[in-house]
């Protein structure tokens, strides 16, 4: 029997199986597939690279024994493994925002300019530009585990390191331990889809990204809210010291927390695949398959490169956005550092909640062009809104301009996750998801750099206006892409439509 529903769980370890061999030596690997033994196609990220199309129709990785095939069940692990990641992910994301959040303070503190503390959050974007194919192959030679548990490692190991820079000459130090955090987010941004893909169900696949997700979400939110509250702006180097050291301490208490979780509850992948479409996964997968052929063949899909750019212009906005609002807030409100703080915030609560609603959205719908296309829209009417309340001397106003932005713009990101594994499945999600992570950082470097002069020399408002002009060419360009939607298509497969010759075709077109 086959179960897809969110609510299913493994009832016992001896399903009926589905799988069998036919007369003609082809495999059936669902009662709706078949296919031919010879066929050897790039893998899914989410099959394990030294998983074969073997002839009896099960795939059999090297890992923690083989799995069969022949049923599609999740597992009762698959929020717990969720939940971890998103939490970890979370206290990374913390890491990031902590400085630019009290950019000022720590300007004082450490006797810097503020483009030195905004290069403390650049630096996560330009890590992750070199490392990224990488880390994407390690994940697809090693598989989740490892890359869970050296990304928790390295988030916990740059927590601890910030603890000897407490003192103002010792700011090459922070720089090292944030410098060892941005590697770890190398291991963590491009893992939600994977996770989903992996764990979850056809119909909460969307749902469960958004949840992993969040948790990046979540840590720029605790970013903005928590570092103005334990850290205020005083002139006493040493009571400063003080503050600083117990947001240190405390990140780090939580990292280490986290990374004993990931090494006890982290698991490769469950006994059973998921969804079909996970199923068929395993059973193409090739370990001859080339790992720089799959990006050439992703490069070739032009809905693909289109969503590329959309997704970094977007993404761009929001990181150079989060980077310099202390220094926009500051500007128009001066003394109000912990309302800057609160306004991120804001930003970024709103998001999380749009994040998870468009999530179960799409989980019901499978609309991923149109939401798409509504959010980004949304996002440039919300950018513009914004830009032209912020210096009205209202801070109400500025909470729920933010906020409404915040909504759809930070709402985005899982969606355009989700929207590039359905246009390019079976493709490593681990790469799909890392090319867009790194268009994110490209333009996330050029924006906070570009807008952080026109402010310095212009004001908050042409440094805003600079990036709606981006969001409008985002929001042309999201129009053009076509919603060829191959995951779903994989997860509706019948007898009647999924053919050797299907299969066949297929290979011919990877190739």
């Amino acid at each position: 029997m086959v179960n897809e529903g969110p609510n299913e769980e493994e009832r016992d370890d001896t399903p009926a199986p589905e799988t069998e061999l036919q007369a003609d030596g082809s495999v059936s690997v669902h009662p709706s597939v078949s296919i031919d033994p010879s066929l050897s196609v790039h893998p899914s990220s989410s099959a394990h690279p030294s998983a074969l199309a073997q002839p009896s129709g099960l795939a059999h990785p090297s890992g923690s024994g083989s799995e069969n095939l022949s049923v599609i069940k999740v597992s009762r692990r698959r929020w717990a493994v969720v939940l971890v990641f998103s939490c970890y992910s979370m206290c990374n994301a913390f890491q990031w925002i902590q400085y630019s959040s009290i950019n000022n303070i720590f300007m004082h503190f450490y006797g810097v300019s503020a483009f030195a503390i905004d290069w403390l959050s650049m630096c996560y974007m330009l890590t992750y530009i070199p490392l990224l194919l990488p880390v994407a192959w390690l994940l697809e030679k090693f598989g989740l585990r490892t890359i869970a548990l050296t990304g928790s490692a390295l988030n916990c190991l740059g927590a601890w390191v910030k603890l000897g820079s407490l003192r103002p000459h010792l700011f090459p130090v922070t720089v090292v331990g944030q410098l060892i955090c941005s590697v770890a987010q190398v291991f963590i941004l491009g893992m939600p889809s994977r996770i989903a893909s992996v764990w979850f169900g056809a119909n909460e696949v969307s749902t469960a990204c958004s949840v992993a997700v969040f948790g990046n979400q979540l840590g720029i939110a605790i970013g903005f809210l928590v570092p103005p509250v334990l850290v205020p702006n005083i002139e006493d180097q040493d009571k400063l010291a003080y503050h600083i050291s117990i947001m240190f301490y405390i990140i780090g208490g939580v990292a280490t927390l986290l990374l004993i979780l990931v090494i006890i509850v982290f698991k490769e992948k469950p006994k059973y695949p998921p969804s079909r479409a996970q199923s068929l996964s395993y059973a193409l997968a090739s370990p001859d398959a080339s790992y720089l052929s799959s990006i050439v063949r992703l490069f070739k899909n032009l809905n693909f490169v289109l969503l590329v750019i959309t997704y970094g212009l977007n993404a761009g906005a929001f990181y150079a956005l989060s980077t310099l609002l202390n220094r926009m807030v500051i500007r128009h409100y001066p003394g109000e550092e912990v309302n800057a703080g609160r306004i991120g915030l804001t930003i970024v609560i709103a998001g999380m909640l749009g994040a998870v609603l468009s999530g179960i959205w799409l989980d019901r719908s499978k609309t991923y062009k149109e939401t798409t296309l509504v959010v980004y829209i949304m996002t440039l009417v919300g950018m513009l809104v914004y830009t032209f309340t912020l210096n009205l001397g209202y801070l109400w106003v500025v909470f729920i301009t933010a906020g409404t932005m915040g909504f759809f713009m930070t709402g985005y990101l899982p969606l355009g996750f989700e929207f590039a594994v359905e246009l390019t499945y079976p493709e490593s999600e681990g790469i799909s998801s890392g090319l867009l992570n790194i268009s994110a950082q490209v333009f996330g470097i050029i924006f906070t750099i570009s807008q952080g002069q026109i402010i310095d020399n212009y004001g908050t408002k042409p440094g805003n206006i600079f990036l709606c002009l981006f969001l409008a060419l985002g929001s042309a360009l999201t129009a053009f892409i076509k919603a060829d939607l191959r995951r779903q298509k994989a997860n509706k497969e019948t007898p009647e439509n999924v053919s050797i010759d299907d299969e066949r075709n297929f290979k011919s077109e990877k190739e």
